[in-house]
């Protein structure tokens, strides 16, 4: 008489209905920890930023004190196709070289007292955005220094904790290729001034621009109302307050 055998065990499988539940379970965590996590990331950015900033202010009251408390020129001599920014040499625009042009940190202000540390970037300038228009081979600054300081003998200043000494800039750029009146970019910027026209404060840290102010602590700075570029306004380029800029 041949055994009985139990009847073979069906495989347990997930109904339709159970895996539409786990779906929806797992998308439910996700919108709730997607935005913690950005904001985690967005924190941990404005903290470098905050480093770089108060690294190059040390690089500064160095540079001061080995040059008779006298700033550095916001841009110097042209030389050898390019000019000598502050942050260092970069080769000047002919009509087909954006975004390939040479660039040399070796030649700026602060080089020997930073030696390269890539301190010059901000981690929130997204360079790869699609919409940004790079200038070098390679970013060059993501800082912009205020020109009012250009050159400046320091005693003059009176109230060194209030006068913003570089801060987060950009630009929108509408006139060199591949950008257009049309089709408005955002790049990098390299100084702040208080003239109206120029747009070149970056508030990319949700809406705020870090700044390292003249007695080298670093903080938000205010913005100008209303001062937001137009043509994009999503980009958040404007200015900062004039009187954060201005020696006094």
């Amino acid at each position: 008489m041949k055994p009985v055998l139990p009847p073979r065990a069906r495989p347990s499988a997930f109904t339709m209905l159970e895996l539409l539940m786990v779906i929806m379970v797992i998308a439910i965590l996700a919108a709730l920890l997607l935005p913690a996590v950005a904001r985690t990331r967005q924190s941990a950015w404005r903290a470098k930023c905050v480093g770089n900033l108060r690294q190059l202010g040390f690089a500064s009251h160095m540079y001061w004190d080995e040059n008779e408390n006298t700033s550095f020129h916001y841009r110097g001599t042209f030389t050898n196709g390019g000019d000598v920014w502050w942050f260092g040499w970069l080769e000047r625009w002919n009509g087909a070289n954006e975004g390939g042009r040479a660039f040399d940190v070796t030649a700026g202000a602060l080089f020997p007292y930073l030696q390269g540390r890539g301190v010059e970037l901000c981690p929130s300038l997204d360079y790869a955005f699609r919409g940004f228009k790079l200038k070098a081979t390679g970013a060059s600054s993501g800082y912009g220094y205020n020109r009012h300081l250009s050159g400046m003998n320091l005693s003059r200043v009176t109230q060194p904790a209030e006068l913003v000494l570089l801060a987060d800039a950009a630009q929108v750029n509408d006139f060199q290729a591949p950008a257009s009146p049309a089709h408005p970019m955002l790049e990098e910027f390299f100084y702040l001034s208080t003239n109206a026209v120029e747009a070149t404060a970056h508030f990319r840290h949700q809406g705020s621009a870090n700044a390292v102010f003249g007695d080298g602590h670093v903080d938000r700075a205010a913005r100008q109302a209303g001062s937001l570029d137009s043509r994009l306004p999503d980009c958040l380029v404007g200015r900062l307050a004039p009187e954060s800029l201005r020696v006094r």
